[in-house]
């Protein structure tokens, strides 16, 4: 088997093919280190890669299916990347700052240290904006991200890195972190599959905030059997977040995946959550993908009306006085240099300090219960919600940092948040929600279609994907991308 087809064969597929030794970890993650050298100089998807690691891991892990293949763990001597917003005891973690640097932490992430324990192997650190504060994975520390299918173009944000990685067949398996949107948007950027676990399904660990119920870490892959097999690697409780769901049992992920299927579901369509407007291109997609549950997949499909609040007004509202933490801590700093941040992330922060503390627990507790009834109207009369993923498919790098027209339209205010404003609401009602790619529009982006679920309801959004993908070719498509240097500019990643 030629090294280019193993960079495209799902984790999964590689397993199987270990333990009946037909090709070794050895030969994968040479292929994976070779397809990584060749492509990410027009991508720019890593801060550091860790070659020689990787390639003494893959060695002794060949040593130990030479040795048997019984009792080996899920993941042995599978190829991960991971996002550099997550912790990696003795590898650097930048939290994509030049503040950051050289930082390199004495402990794991908890989902980190699962994935580890469960044999995989760390390819390198993928590129995320400054504390993955941007819808747009671009920081002084890294210079920008590009899309795999057109590197002029932005892999979202703020998993970008991870997500491009994975579209231009670097590893099947990487690591990222969502809080409004941050896997789902880039994954759909770049036609991958991203799942938004629900909130304490999967342990953040160590984290200074054990008490959030919005933002998660979670898996980014090409196949969702890769994404299920990563969720049962990496869910169950963990003793330093208190709000943890109970763990998922291995029969749960494997029934839902076994044989996938919507029939007899009662789906709900929302073309844009109640607020447009949606690229024409991308809408099409999606309401195809929508009927084809029903046409194609037996479900019971039905468009429905949502009553959400202002998806941008509630971020300003909800998440700006955090900007203003952040780069108030960062001020207070010995040699503070505001030119370090996006120049966005500052004018967040000027946002949020001009809120007050009562506005702000109004929203945190008034709007967002808002959201939250939103869906659990939506809910009461069905199984599963469809949507776009985002209201437009990847735009050209912009000094905005975000979405600055829809259809020759003028985006009217916040460009920079108005791409995430379908992924924002049901994080903050506490739901599992997957993207998928639909379809490609005629300039050969991919489209991304949102999966969500009500409260827990993981497996299921998972068996709906993975039901998707079984009738239909769009995850199977690989992006044109070869030897070409990188057309924005950006640091080279740190060998170590």
């Amino acid at each position: 088997m030629s090294d280019e087809r193993l960079c495209w064969l799902p984790a999964t597929t590689l397993s199987e093919m270990y333990r009946r030794k037909e090709v070794s970890p050895v030969e994968v993650v040479d292929a994976v280190l070779d397809r990584l050298e060749r492509v990410n100089p027009g991508i720019n998807a890593f801060v550091t890669v860790l070659a020689d690691q990787a390639r003494e891991a893959a060695r002794r892990a060949q040593e130990q299916l030479a040795n048997g293949t019984d009792d080996l763990p899920p993941l042995h001597g599978m190829p991960v990347t991971v996002k550099d917003l997550t912790n990696t005891a003795g590898v650097r973690t930048t939290y994509g700052s030049i503040a950051f640097t050289d930082h390199v932490p004495d402990e794991d992430s908890a989902a980190w240290a699962r994935m580890k324990a469960a044999g995989a192997i760390l390819i390198g650190k993928t590129t995320t904006p400054e504390f993955g504060m941007l819808g747009v994975t671009e920081s002084r520390l890294t210079g920008i991200t590009g899309n795999p299918w057109n590197p002029a173009m932005t892999a979202g944000g703020s998993s970008g890195g991870a997500a491009a990685a994975t579209a231009a067949g670097i590893a099947p398996l990487a690591w990222g972190s969502d809080g409004g949107g941050s896997i789902r948007v880039p994954a759909s950027c770049c036609g991958v599959a991203g799942l938004k676990a629900s909130p304490g399904r999967i342990p953040r660990g160590g984290d200074d905030e054990p008490f959030d119920t919005v933002s998660t870490v979670g898996p980014l892959t090409r196949t969702v059997a890769d994404t299920a097999l990563l969720l049962s690697v990496t869910a169950g409780p963990d003793p330093r977040e208190p709000l943890g769901l109970p763990p998922l049992q291995p029969s749960e992920i494997e029934s839902a995946l076994a044989e996938p299927t919507v029939r007899g579901l009662r789906v709900g369509y929302s073309p844009d959550l109640g607020w447009g407007p949606v690229a024409r291109n991308v809408a099409a997609s999606v309401e195809a993908a929508a009927q084809f549950f029903e046409t194609g997949l037996g479900a019971h499909v039905g468009t429905v009306d949502i009553s959400l609040p202002d998806p941008i007004q509630y971020f300003l509202d909800f998440w700006a006085p955090g900007f203003a933490l952040g780069v108030g801590s960062f001020a207070a700093q010995p040699g503070w240099d505001p030119q370090q941040l996006h120049p966005m992330i500052l004018e967040l922060a000027d946002v949020g300090r001009g809120i007050t503390a009562s506005e702000y627990l109004r929203t945190a507790h008034q709007t967002r219960a808002q959201i939250a009834r939103g869906f659990a109207a939506v809910f009461e009369h069905h199984d599963l919600l469809l949507t776009p993923t985002t209201p437009t498919t990847a735009f050209p790098h912009n000094p905005d940092g975000g979405l600055s027209t829809i259809d020759g339209t003028a985006v009217p205010r916040w460009p920079g948040l108005n791409f995430h404003r379908l992924t924002e609401p049901p994080s903050h009602a506490a739901l599992p929600a997957a993207t998928i790619c639909c379809g490609f529009t005629a300039e050969g982006l991919p489209v991304g279609l949102q999966i969500i679920g009500p409260p827990r309801a993981d497996t299921a959004v998972l068996a709906a994907a993975a039901a998707y993908q079984a009738a239909t070719d769009w995850h199977t498509r690989h992006p044109p991308l070869g030897n070409r240097p990188a057309e924005q500019g950006g640091n080279q990643p740190h060998d170590s």
